[in-house]
């Protein structure tokens, strides 16, 4: 795919990424298709224990789901990179709508045995398209110039990190009104509107072309440093909402004020994220992603120290400013070291390592609340991310990244 590169303007800005010709039209139905993410997940959670009335059996039946998605979304970000985003995307995309209003059939009225609903999980999530990683390619060929293609990655992050958050709440109209399985099927709709939209963009081309040694991801250690800093973020970030659940429930009893928390740890990153895209970075991108995770790390450690409620707010909120500017960065350091016929699946990879250590975080934390003391708990979540730092670090002494 390729599309006019943009001069790089006397004041680089959010405003001037969503001027570069075809970026709004592209990027607006990018996340036509990727609010789906956001509402399917819960929806059919509560459509499964619905039909089912078993917890157990709806938990299995989304982990089902969940590992099909991210397991395989390199194997089919390789496929927009081999034969282009229109001609893999949109079969993958319908596929994967046409199967969730499968699950939407078989989880509107009770019941459906368990292991038909699961099987179509599996099949539904083995084709969820990459939107993400594909969008994430199209924003490194519209923009040739570094700084406008960070304020971009910026704005994508903070607008997906928003896609999460009200996913759920729109789940939480639809379910006021209509069974849980309509949120399934409003995830169809939008997949598949949003897909054949976002394919039918100018900036849309064909396969790139492959020579030498590309398709090799410019070796497996260019991608070790954002690969470890994305699975560090996602499984300290996910081990946090169960301490979060944790330490209110044991300083304030009012466990009704945990979305508020956890809401701050959202603004956090969103406001990290456009902070992160206006500031004219200098240096190299490997050791910023190293001092991002670190402090990443150090913040979740420290906020188990909290005497309260509103301090752990504003810990969490402290938190959150990290974020989204190390996966930012995570994701466009991946950019620059993969070649060009490889763009998608190198972000692919980072996707999938963010992903992998969210589904991971809440099991390993699990086993640690009621076990240790709350504040050895929040530590130890932060040291993941600590660890990742020490993983980019000693990689960036192997291989010097370029400054992004």
């Amino acid at each position: 795919m390729s599309a006019p590169a943009s001069a790089r303007p006397a004041a680089p800005s959010y405003a001037a990424v969503l001027r570069v010709p075809h970026a709004r039209r592209t990027f607006a139905t990018a996340l036509v298709g990727r609010l789906s993410y956001g509402i399917v997940p819960l929806s059919l959670l509560l459509a499964t224990q619905r039909a089912t009335g078993s917890y157990t059996a709806s938990g299995a039946v989304l982990s089902l789901y969940g590992a099909a998605v991210v397991l395989l979304t390199p194997r089919r970000a390789s496929l927009v990179d081999r034969h282009g985003a229109r001609r893999a995307l949109l079969p993958l995309g319908v596929a994967h709508g046409l199967l969730l209003g499968v699950l939407a059939a078989l989880t509107w009225r009770p019941g459906t045995p368990v292991p038909l609903i699961g099987g179509a999980a599996v099949l539904a999530g083995a084709c969820a398209p990459p939107l993400g990683p594909t969008m994430r390619a199209v924003w490194s060929e519209l923009l040739a110039d570094r700084d406008l293609l960070r304020r971009a990655y910026s704005l994508d992050g903070v607008a997906e990190e928003l896609l999460f958050v009200s996913g759920p709440a729109l789940v939480g109209v639809l379910v006021a009104w209509t069974v849980p399985a309509a949120g399934v099927l409003s995830g169809a709709v939008l997949m598949i509107a949003g897909t054949a939209a976002f394919v039918t963009s100018p900036a849309m081309t064909g396969p790139r072309p492959r020579t030498g040694d590309e398709g090799r991801l410019g070796g497996v250690r260019s991608l070790v440093a954002p690969v470890a800093v994305a699975a560090g973020a996602g499984l300290a970030v996910s081990g946090v909402e169960l301490l979060v659940l944790a330490h209110v429930g044991e300083h304030s009893g009012d466990t009704d004020l945990v979305p508020w928390v956890l809401g701050a740890l959202s603004v956090g990153s969103a406001l990290g994220g456009l902070a992160n895209g206006a500031i004219d970075w200098r240096g190299p991108a490997g050791p910023r992603l190293a001092g991002l995770a670190a402090a990443l790390g150090l913040t979740i450690a420290a906020a188990g120290l909290a005497p309260g409620v509103l301090t752990l707010t504003a810990a969490m909120t402290c938190a959150g400013a990290f974020i989204a500017p190390a996966l930012t960065t995570a994701y466009l350091l991946a950019d620059e070291s993969a070649p060009a016929s490889d763009r998608t699946r190198a972000g692919a990879w980072v996707n999938m390592a963010v992903n992998a250590g969210s589904s991971a975080g809440g099991v390993s934390t699990g086993a640690l609340v009621g076990h240790l003391p709350l504040p050895l708990c929040f530590a130890l979540t932060g040291a993941t991310a600590l660890a990742s730092a020490g993983v980019a670090l000693a990689s960036g002494r192997r291989r010097e990244p370029a400054a992004v």
